[in-house]
């Protein structure tokens, strides 16, 4: 018995030394967005070393998009349970973010003791179109698998309007889901109190930010856990969170400081969301950063951790299929309609529009990996400078 016991302690410390090893790995390579993250995944842990075949694969990756949080980061949570269990679940998702956090945090020191230095000022005047570039681009390939329809892309459409007329975002989130998931099951319901629901879905709160609320620690905990429950889509639909909640809601960063925060999570590997450590700090220093950092990523854990048994009903279910399609386009239209006001603060002259530019081409065309593009476009901004001087 003692043997035995031995062997499975054994097998279970190797397990948990090989998710560790390999997501450390990833998380100091991993450039070039979610889409880039999981293709790494792919190779690594299908092709490389045969912890799952294709399929297996893909079913994590379908349960990825069913609930919220961001997908490479979940994707590093799910494998390591299935490879570790529980302490691989938790060893997988922590060593994928390190990197990128403790990156993310040395770069929010530097900006926060030089970012208002004329040198900082123009490595990031030239990282800021490129970034512009990166999320449509993102948001078009997005939009493609997202609009399905009439039905969806006049939800997309009505998403945006509601942001202009300042509509609560989360409201929107959630009512785009259940239009859909209640008109793709109109038969189902056969009529009953369709008119009802869908006119109390249409009721939105309007977003209130007449004043600077005080900067507390608790809040913007509690505002971060609350991004990392309900955020669908890609990382890059973070950004219409952040600019409702901590530009326009709370008053606690400027558009400029956004674009900034979301020009340093490009420039690292890893998940987006480490936007949030950036922000944190800026905020509140260290503990504000691991407040935020907390904060996001929780619910990632606590999701992959419940939804393993349900993962077979939640992908046949059609209740669960029709909110997903909604809830994805709905985020799509946040995304472009934050993509509009950050848009306006990076693209300032015609050197921004033409960086812009020369981005999209080497993005579309020639598919240079965005965390090129970045420093690129960070070198460019710092040529300019010295010409310029």
């Amino acid at each position: 018995m003692k043997r035995n016991h031995y062997s499975a302690t054994h097998v279970s410390s190797k397990r948990l030394a090989e998710v560790a090893i390999l997501f450390l790995k990833l998380g100091f390579i991993a450039f070039g967005g979610p889409a880039a993250h999981i293709g790494i995944m792919h190779t690594e842990v299908v092709n490389r070393r045969k912890w799952l075949d294709d399929r297996g694969f893909l079913d994590l990756l379908g349960v990825t998009n069913l609930i919220p949080g961001p997908n490479s980061t979940e994707m590093a949570i799910h494998i390591g349970f299935l490879r570790a269990g529980y302490p691989g679940l938790i060893l997988g998702g922590i060593c994928f973010m390190s990197p990128a956090i403790l990156m993310t945090m040395a770069l929010a020191w530097v900006y926060v003791r030089y970012g208002a230095t004329p040198e900082a000022g123009w490595f990031l005047y030239g990282v800021k179109p490129v970034i512009i570039v990166i999320i449509l681009q993102a948001l078009w390939g997005l939009g493609k698998k997202a609009v399905k329809g009439p039905l969806t892309a006049v939800v997309g459409l009505l998403v945006i309007a509601g942001c202009f007329i300042n509509i609560n975002q989360l409201m929107l989130l959630i009512s785009g889901g259940l239009i859909l998931m209640v008109v793709d099951n109109m038969k189902r319901l056969k009529g009953k109190g369709l008119y009802a629901l869908l006119g109390t879905t249409l009721k939105g709160v309007a977003a209130s930010a007449a004043y600077t609320i005080p900067f507390s620690s608790a809040l913007l905990f509690l505002n971060f856990l609350k991004i990392g429950a309900v955020l669908y889509g890609s990382g890059y639909v973070l950004l219409a969170f952040l600019h409702a909640d901590f530009v326009t809601r709370l008053g606690w960063l400027t558009d400029k400081q956004l674009i900034d925060a979301v020009a340093i999570g490009q420039i690292t590997p890893g998940p987006v969301f480490t936007t949030a450590t950036f922000i944190g700090y800026i905020l509140g220093g260290i503990p504000g950063s691991v407040f935020a950092t907390i904060g996001i990523f929780l619910p990632s854990f606590i999701f992959v951790a419940i939804s393993s048994p349900f993962i077979p009903r939640l992908r046949n279910s059609p209740w669960a299929s029709g909110l997903l399609d909604g809830v994805n386009v709905a985020s799509l239209g946040l995304m472009a309609y934050v993509t509009w006001y950050l848009g306006r603060a990076a693209l300032v002259d015609p050197v921004t529009v033409l960086l812009s530019f020369i981005s999209a081409v080497l993005l579309l065309r020639f598919k240079v990996n965005s965390a090129w593009l970045v420093f690129g476009g960070a070198a460019a901004g710092f040529l300019i400078n010295r010409v310029l001087l």
